[in-house]
């Protein structure tokens, strides 16, 4: 008897009558069915590998997401920004030691990009940590003359103290470079409503010499005048320099910035700051100063002539600022 089947017998007869596409489908089935990447718990309980890419795949909609909440955190930062901006008269042999006879309180209030400023009269009569009783402006003048650098910081306390606000952050600016960031801005132009310090209602070009005369000037007005000029100046200067026409300035005057103004305002809200203003100039400022119905004039013993600050009136005037 012959044991060996032979290729021909019904049995492999019927397998070879099968279709080939059957065999082919059903193995193609049969991976589909049982891929790694479709029973990875199955695999994973097996200690197979699994392509992790496969896996998981990530969620696209949350790295928008994430974007999206970084970018309002940078430009509507959900917290109050605060700095004092400090104009310094001091000779150029003389650093940075000199009267802070610009002081504005500038402040950004939560979410909302709206800038609000309120001048100070250099001359306000008030308490100066460590100092006793004083005008506002000479703050920074007696920290700075004992330790370099400590200006911005004693200033800003002593807003702290009398007025009742927190100012984290500082900009302090020296005149002389002032004129030298406004040339490198190509001038400002100011427009006026009415005879202001020598010049006539209408619109004037003003280089950094000219600027300079007209944000200091004392000769033709008073203090509470200077206080609203130096606003309007730097609402026309903002305007200016956010005019893409003007960009191909900005590197010459963030050189003359560079070497004559300081700040520490922390990088991450720059671009806040920045916003911030650039809406302002365009939407309007919010500024206030603390004009001679808030104060006294008042002759010191030393015969000083300074101003006593009504706080019954500043203090609503600030919180109306702050709210």
């Amino acid at each position: 008897m012959n044991l060996n089947r032979s290729k021909n017998t019904p049995q492999a007869e019927k397998k070879s009558n099968l279709p080939d596409y059957y065999a082919a489908s059903r193995s193609a089935d049969v991976a589909k069915r049982y891929s790694p990447q479709n029973n990875p718990a199955l695999h994973e309980n097996l200690n197979l590998s699994v392509d992790a890419e496969k896996k998981k795949k990530p969620h696209r909609g949350r790295g928008g997401m994430l974007l999206i909440l970084l970018l309002f955190f940078v430009f509507f930062t959900p917290f109050r920004t605060t700095v004092l901006v400090l104009g310094i008269d001091a000779r150029p042999d003389q650093g940075w030691t000199g009267r802070s006879d610009t002081m504005i309180i500038t402040t950004i209030p939560p979410v909302l990009p709206q800038v609000k400023m309120l001048s100070i009269p250099r001359d306000l009569w008030v308490t100066i940590p460590g100092y006793a009783d004083n005008r506002i402006n000479v703050a920074h003048f007696f920290a700075e003359a004992e330790k370099a650098g400590s200006g911005p910081q004693a200033a800003a306390r002593t807003v702290e103290v009398n007025f009742n606000i927190k100012v984290p952050y500082t900009v302090r600016i020296r005149f002389d470079g002032f004129r030298d960031i406004v040339d490198a801005m190509g001038g400002v132009n100011i427009t006026l409503s009415e005879t202001m310090s020598g010049l006539d209602a209408g619109t004037h070009h003003l280089d950094g010499t000219q600027a300079l005369a007209f944000v200091r000037d004392r000769e033709t007005s008073d203090d509470f005048f200077r206080q609203k000029r130096g606003q309007m100046f730097i609402s026309a200067a903002i305007k200016k320099m956010i005019n893409p026409l003007n960009w191909f300035r900005v590197p010459a005057v963030a050189a003359a910035v560079s070497n004559t103004l300081q700040s520490d305002i922390p990088a991450w809200l720059y671009p806040r700051v920045a916003y911030s203003l650039a809406f302002s100039a365009i939407k309007g400022f919010d500024s206030q100063t603390i004009s001679r119905d808030y104060v006294t004039s008042y002759l010191t013993d030393q015969g000083a002539q300074v101003l006593l600050p009504n706080w019954d009136l500043i203090n609503p005037l600030v919180k109306s600022i702050f709210r």
